[in-house]
């Protein structure tokens, strides 16, 4: 079976057919690192980790290469490259890359959290300066960039006289010089659609560099369209994002990198939808986002608790990635319902014997679950096809939980549909959805809250504070968690 996905470029599903047989080039737009990711910045890269996880089961090589944007620098409507990593820095009184590196770090433990897999590259824009100037360079000597006092920008509208301007987020170059805001350093440019390739920067600026056009920062779209080239060459089998980047960002990378490479660089463009909150878009510029740690701790008016990550990425997965996927606690809290009955009937069908008996097989029930495993790669190849696959996976729920519930028998079912069962889940749930035990989860949460408890009462005990060591011992002791001191004065606990 051939994997299609919807090219957000054609408008349509396409037949994924890589340019090199047998390896597939995967570059994601990645985080900037000017603060804590949110909500809806987790969709993108687990849907992406999804997709970079079937592509390898398919048999592919990938290589997938994803971002971070560490310059910090924008410019779109309402911020003319505002300078968001230097914002941030003063703020937090940090050097700039001190933040950069806190927020990095930040973002690479929330997708452990996740268990998103690595990508194979990890560039950042701050480390590719001379990339992006090479490629501002190329793009003036074929005459589509022109200089003014120290800033570069891209002639939009000649390109747009001979390219298919606009194609991938269906704007229309006219009606973007009608509605393009008045923004800072706007009368510099030939057209109102015309983007920053370079900015001059003001001695006042904290992220600059020596360029050929003198002391400045890059903007912000020439950033991916350099290491995309360098890692994945000038055309490339798939980019992927969040829709909100189409426009201004991804429109900008298609015209930079066809000017400067001669050729289109993506054959397959992918494109996740947003997460909203009450109809709105969950974003830092509306107000309303919900960051990661927040999700994680509960600490947040809008969350009645703490949620656990794979309860977050099942939340997400349950949702095709190209659909809204509004957000509620009490979405969440029958996603973490749903997710531990679907773990559970999952954990009942390890434990199952394959071993024939003389009970007669139900041809029809072992026909239908057979059936209903089918699916699973069929929907996987429809595009991504997460929620159905889910769905398959709850239909045969119920015919585990008869099993462990003794309403029908294990020989119902013939032992290679039982072995079947054990692999497709597996495959399904943990290789490929990336998801992992939650009940496993919290054990090892439990056991790091009891290494705290016993470190404290460690310390009450060496402060001589026998009061506050006893009182933590009876009260395990009355919940069923017996504490043994050692002679060596270590402490060890058991249930």
């Amino acid at each position: 079976m051939a994997l299609s996905i919807y090219n957000s470029y054609t408008k349509k599903k396409e037949e994924f057919i890589p340019i090199t047989p047998g390896y597939a080039g995967m570059y994601v737009c990645g985080p900037t690192v000017s603060g804590e990711s949110h909500l809806g910045h987790a969709r993108p890269y687990i849907t992406f980790d999804v997709l970079y996880r079937y592509l390898t089961y398919k048999g592919y090589k990938v290589r997938y290469v994803r971002n971070i944007t560490d310059a910090g620098h924008f410019e779109e409507e309402g911020r003319e490259a505002e300078d968001k990593v230097g914002k941030k820095a003063k703020l937090e009184k940090l050097e700039p890359m001190e933040l950069v590196q806190k927020y990095t770090n930040l973002f690479h433990w929330a997708m452990k959290q996740f268990n998103c897999i690595e990508p194979s590259i990890e560039p950042t824009a701050t480390g590719h300066i001379v990339e992006q100037q090479e490629m501002i360079k190329k793009i003036i000597e074929e005459g589509y960039a022109y200089e003014v006092n120290g800033s570069v920008y891209f002639d939009v509208e000649k390109y747009a006289s001979k390219y298919d301007y606009g194609k991938l987020s269906g704007r229309i170059l006219d009606d973007l010089l009608e509605t393009t805001r008045q923004l800072e350093g706007q009368d510099e440019k030939r057209n109102k659609a015309d983007f920053a390739l370079w900015k001059a920067a003001t001695p006042e600026h904290i992220m600059q560099w020596q360029s050929p056009w003198g002391m400045g920062f890059p903007g912000w779209h020439i950033e991916c369209s350099a290491m995309a080239t360098k890692y994945l060459g000038p055309y490339f089998d798939i980019h992927g994002g969040g829709m909100d980047l189409q426009f201004p960002h991804h429109e900008s990378e298609i015209a930079q990198s066809t000017i400067c490479n001669h050729e289109a660089p993506v054959k397959y463009w992918m494109h996740n939808n947003m997460i909203t909150i009450n109809g709105r878009k969950m974003g830092k510029s509306y107000n309303n986002f919900i960051t990661l740690t927040e999700m994680f701790s509960g600490r947040n008016d809008l969350l009645s608790k703490g949620f656990s990550p794979m309860t977050i990425r099942f939340f997400i997965l349950q949702s095709h990635y190209r659909s809204t996927l509004d957000f509620s606690n009490e979405a969440l809290l029958a996603s973490e319902k749903a997710f531990l009955r679907l773990w559970d009937a999952y954990r009942i069908i390890q434990s199952l014997k394959t071993e024939e008996n003389s009970i007669s097989v139900d041809e029809e029930l072992d026909n239908q679950v057979n059936n209903l495993m089918d699916e699973f790669e069929i929907f996987m190849d429809d595009d991504l096809a997460t929620p159905k696959v889910i769905a398959n996976m709850f239909e045969i729920v119920p015919v585990i939980n008869s099993i462990k519930d003794k309403q029908i028998a294990s020989g119902s079912l013939k032992a290679e549909t039982i072995s079947r069962l054990q692999l497709m889940f597996r495959l399904y749930l943990e290789d490929i959805l990336g998801l992992q035990d939650p009940f496993k989860a919290d054990n090892k949460k439990f056991s790091e809250l009891m290494d705290l408890v016993i470190e404290l009462r460690s310390r009450a005990k060496s402060d001589k504070d026998y009061v506050t060591s006893d009182k933590i011992r009876e009260h395990l002791n009355k919940i069923g968690i017996v504490v043994k001191d050692e002679k060596d004065g270590t402490a060890s606990w058991t249930i």
